[in-house]
């Protein structure tokens, strides 16, 4: 449960990574890198998105959305693609919110369980405390009856008569 919703807060972080990104957005619209590589502005036939060193690339890249902006002039492509992103990230948002009233629910059901389960060892223990209460009270009558039972000569009874003869 805590993988999915550690991978599912990742997805809506970068989600909402691209979509504050303007640039990052622009590089995902495959079709106009491709329409702009194969353009005659592009200076080489071939595509513009390998270079040589990563810095170039990005100025190169820059460039071309810049020129592939101008030429075509199209940033309501962006905007489609913005608008799926928001729409991918609003289902993805409400999937983590899902998901984290499910953990607290979990927790809530842990919490509850956790408290019968305290509640029942209490009544067991009431109920071997009043055992050992009812045990206690029988040893001191088998006490007095046994130190009673015992063949120990006692003087209080010899000056009064017996009351059977045998």
């Amino acid at each position: 449960m805590t993988r999915l919703t550690a991978r599912v807060q990742k997805v809506r972080d970068e989600l909402e990574q691209l979509l504050d990104d303007d640039d990052d957005m622009a590089d995902l619209y495959l079709s106009r890198k491709l329409a702009g590589a194969s353009s005659p502005v592009s200076g080489s036939g071939g595509p513009n998105w390998f270079p040589a060193s990563p810095t170039i690339g990005s100025k190169i890249s820059r460039a071309s959305r810049a020129s592939a902006a101008t030429i075509h002039g199209n940033e309501n492509d962006v905007e489609e693609l913005e608008m799926l992103l928001e729409a991918y990230f609003m289902q993805i948002d409400g999937t983590l919110n899902k998901l984290t009233t499910l953990r607290e629910y979990i927790d809530d059901t842990e919490d509850y369980i956790n408290i019968q389960l305290d509640n029942h060892r209490n009544q067991l223990i009431q109920l071997e405390l009043f055992l050992s209460s009812g045990t206690v009270c029988l040893s001191l009558y088998s006490l007095v009856a046994g130190v009673f039972g015992m063949n120990i000569p006692y003087t209080w009874n010899d000056g009064h008569g017996y009351v059977f003869k045998w």
